[in-house]
């Protein structure tokens, strides 16, 4: 068989693969009777983008397979059993002639760092706590496959919207939001990943693909037929809902470490606050416990929230006559 028929046909064998793995996590993610989504869509995913970036590298004449030199010879690692041991994910990503575009790569080392912590660990209910990133994962992919390799592959069109039985109630968004239940090691590596990413890269629909859904009554016949509609940014119904979504949105609460809490104490005039002091403090009040929401903590480092410094506040302020001078 010619060489160029050869690497032809393997590329175009790697991106139906590749295809089929995406198909096969957002299918396994939407699935009501699946408990384990997050979990397998990211280990399908990681697979799909995997195989998605050897056919690119083959079809542009790059090795992907690990080799060592030995003089001017190439001497290929390999496994137990003698076949090729080929680039992981991560590899691919940070090859000079990646394709994917800086936030698109963001994502997906996000997405394989998770994996990193839930594949020798338990996790519970972690899929609305990551949704916005798988949601971005599977954009992204329709997107490059169908810029690597042609729109014939597009994935949009073999998917619909995924129907839910009942309207989102009041106790089920706190549910939503109430991050409790994630397993610290979970919650510390998206911290500690988020935490050096620029704003730009945060806001990004690369990186993190957020929906705004809003309930909305038909107001002439046949205008409710469709579940989903798209408004354009400038119209009055858009600007009505941003202004709503800025007022609702969550935002990353400041953190404090111990000393910055007494340092900025010693600024409002309490000379005498000290870290004994604010260590005697939060003992007594049994802070650190979570059903306070006073702090958290983030790789062995306990961070204080803004309402635990307006606690500390108000204790100075009782105490005046011993904290100044």
């Amino acid at each position: 068989m010619p060489k160029n028929r050869r690497i032809k046909s393997v590329k175009t064998e790697l991106v139906k693969k590749a295809r089929e793995a995406m198909l096969a996590a957002v299918q396994l993610y939407n699935n009501p009777q699946v408990t384990f989504k997050a979990e397998s869509f990211i280990t399908l995913s990681v697979i799909g983008w995997t195989y998605l970036l050897h056919a690119y590298y083959r079809s542009i004449g790059v090795d992907y397979r690990y080799y060592r030199y030995a003089g001017k010879r190439k001497i290929y690692d390999k496994t137990k059993y003698g076949a090729y041991k080929h680039w992981e994910l991560e590899r691919c990503l940070n090859e000079n002639d990646c394709p994917l575009d800086s936030d698109t790569i963001t994502n997906l080392k996000f997405l394989i760092g998770v994996r990193h912590e839930i594949e020798h660990q338990m996790t519970d209910k972690i899929d609305e706590f990551l949704s916005a990133k798988l949601q971005a994962c599977a954009l992204n992919f329709d997107y490059y496959i169908c810029k690597l390799f042609g729109d014939k592959y597009n994935l949009s069109k073999e998917l619909s919207l995924a129907i839910q039985f009942s309207p989102l109630t009041p106790e089920q968004r706190d549910t939503l939001h109430d991050n409790s239940h994630i397993t610290s090691n979970v919650k510390n590596f998206v911290v500690d990943f988020e935490d050096v990413l620029s704003d730009e890269a945060l806001s990004s629909s690369r990186y993190a693909y957020r929906v705004l859904f809003v309930p909305i009554n038909a107001k002439r016949k046949g205008q409710a037929d469709q579940v989903v509609e798209f408004v354009k940014s400038d119209s009055p119904l858009a600007e009505g809902i941003e202004k709503t979504y800025a007022v609702l949105k969550e935002t990353e609460k400041r953190k404090f470490l111990p000393g910055e809490i007494v340092s900025l104490m010693k600024e409002k005039g309490y000379d005498k606050f000290s870290i004994n002091k604010h260590t005697e403090l939060w003992k007594s009040r049994n802070a650190k416990d979570p059903r306070y929401s006073y702090g958290v903590p983030i790789s062995k480092t306990w961070y204080w929230y803004e309402t635990w410094l307006k606690e500390v506040e108000k204790y100075c302020e009782t105490h005046i006559d011993e904290l100044k001078s």
